[in-house]
């Protein structure tokens, strides 16, 4: 098992790591009847794949001898209605790390990062709008 998951109440949840024992918090958003005060568990989702993209290219960037430290990612999820979903998440990551790139390693980290497991886990209809920033 990965995690345990408990409602609160007041639509607020609870969710353990097991391994660790790390906790999060989600509530409902405030256009969904909740407070707003954590993240919600579609933020998650879109957090998730900005943290799943960064590491796998960290990953590839400590493979390939390439500096990646500071770099920041930008992510915004869009909600659709009927069925209430995300519809789509757009990321923009600004790489940094060495005063420059070259086109091998561009090449290298951007494809760590969309074909990183949360990526393509999720469903193809949802729209990914991914940018990279570079020096």
């Amino acid at each position: 098992m990965t995690a345990t998951v408990i409602y609160e109440g007041d639509l607020r949840t609870v969710a353990t790591h097991l391994k660790s024992g790390t906790t999060i918090e989600t509530d409902a958003p405030t256009d969904n009847q909740g407070k707003g005060e954590r993240f919600s568990p579609t933020d998650l989702v879109s957090a998730a794949l900005a943290s799943c993209m960064m590491t796998i290219m960290g990953i590839a960037a400590r493979t390939h001898h390439i500096q990646l430290e500071g770099t920041t990612c930008q992510v915004q999820k869009i909600m659709e209605s009927n069925p209430r979903r995300i519809g789509a998440i757009q990321v923009e990551m600004t790489v940094k790390g060495q005063p420059q790139y070259n086109d091998k390693e561009k090449a290298i980290i951007e494809h760590a990062a969309l074909t990183c497991p949360v990526f393509l886990s999720l469903h193809p209809e949802l729209k990914k709008d991914v940018q990279f920033i570079w020096p």
